[in-house]
């Protein structure tokens, strides 16, 4: 494919800008595209307004010296970042931009979205990935010694303060301080959180000092129910995982892949990775009923079903679109997103309204323009 040929191309032509558009649109397409020094990244669909601009954009850049990096690590079938929502593509490219940078980066987001991988990520397909990885609670930074112990276990890779929001006063102090006297073989500084850390700092609860050593880069993991259209893959992912650790083979039946559509999940991505393991443990057949899925759903705690994608109780839709287009632009760090915005949104609406009018008139498409 393109990614393998991009090293024959520098060796052929070095300081030439290379663009790479693929139809395999997961995190290690961005990921491997930044490692080999491709000068940008588009998924498939694309617009052309859009490639022209970054063409031109390339075309202007000078010549740059190649760098001197860790060897590329081979594609992880194992990674389990799986999307190819809008939403995702924003989020993989910002990891590609950031994961060689010795920013520090703040990854926000619900319980169960994944804010874990990502640091994981970004650590394991830097040039540091074969430093020593961290993951700090409140409790490793308790004592006269524990900063120093931390750096000390770190040894310049990255070091995590895993849910930063939940950390007291003293120990808020005690990671200013520790991030004051870092010294050249400092470590890679990232902080999970779920809760917002703007509003905690307003409130005198987070220290703005630690606020803005923390937030170098900013990335927000998208909840489950704002990439609705990622499930399907996640489910087939689970399912393919299961059949590999426990050698049973399940899929769900279409009735049972909607249902699982519709639901809320408020746990997000762990949620419906544990309703699904239990199913394939509980399924009687290898397609799995839709009455199994309610039944496995039912047991779960604080979950309700929705109706419709993206709608509360009495939500209008104008309110939907607008809650999912502040996320999109969120996911771009404070940076514009591409050109085209407009018509990238409407083809995204155009798509699944088509599909289910389709479904709706069983495909007869006389009906299908009629209805639209």
């Amino acid at each position: 494919n393109g990614l393998d040929a991009l090293p024959r191309i520098a060796r052929l032509r070095p300081g030439l800008p290379v663009i790479v558009i693929s139809a395999q649109n997961t995190i290690m397409t961005a990921i491997q595209a930044a490692e080999a020094e491709a000068f940008d990244y588009l998924p498939k669909p694309f617009d052309l307004p859009d490639l022209m601009k970054r063409s031109s954009k390339a075309l202007e850049q000078k010549r740059r010296a190649p760098k001197q990096a860790a060897p590329p690590r081979e594609a992880d079938d194992e990674l389990p970042l799986v999307g190819r929502t809008p939403a995702m593509q924003a989020l993989y490219r910002l990891v590609a931009r950031v994961m060689n940078s010795d920013l520090a980066v703040l990854i926000t987001g619900e319980s169960g979205t994944g804010k874990s991988l990502i640091s994981r990520a970004i650590h394991d397909f830097s040039d540091r990935r074969t430093l020593p990885f961290v993951v700090a609670q409140a409790s490793d930074l308790a004592g006269v010694d524990g900063p120093a112990t931390l750096l000390a276990k770190a040894r310049g890779g990255s070091v995590v303060f895993d849910e930063v929001a939940d950390f007291d006063d003293d120990t808020q102090a005690r990671v200013v301080r520790m991030l004051d006297i870092l010294g050249d073989n400092a470590p890679r500084i990232m902080a999970t959180s779920q809760g917002d850390l703007a509003a905690l700092m307003d409130q005198g609860k987070f220290r703005q000092d630690l606020y803005y050593r923390l937030g170098g880069v900013s990335l927000t993991v998208p909840a489950l129910r704002d990439r609705v259209d990622d499930i399907p893959l996640l489910a087939e992912h689970f399912l393919a995982r299961g059949e590999r650790d426990l050698g049973t083979l399940r899929r769900l039946s279409r009735e049972a892949l909607e249902l699982v559509r519709a639901y809320s999940w408020p746990g997000n991505v762990r949620q419906l990775e544990n309703a699904l393991r239990r199913l394939l443990v509980t399924a009687s057949e290898a397609e799995i009923a839709r009455s199994e899925v309610e039944q496995v759903l039912g047991k779960m705690p604080v979950a309700e079903p929705r109706i419709g994608v993206g709608f509360g109780d009495g939500e209008k839709l104008s309110a939907s679109v607008a809650r999912h287009l502040k996320r999109y632009f969120d996911l771009h760090g404070g940076q514009l997103p591409p050109p085209g915005v407009y018509h990238r949104i409407l083809r995204e609406l155009e798509l699944p309204l088509i599909e289910i009018a389709l479904d709706a008139t069983a495909g007869n498409q006389a009906k299908c323009a009629d209805l639209l």
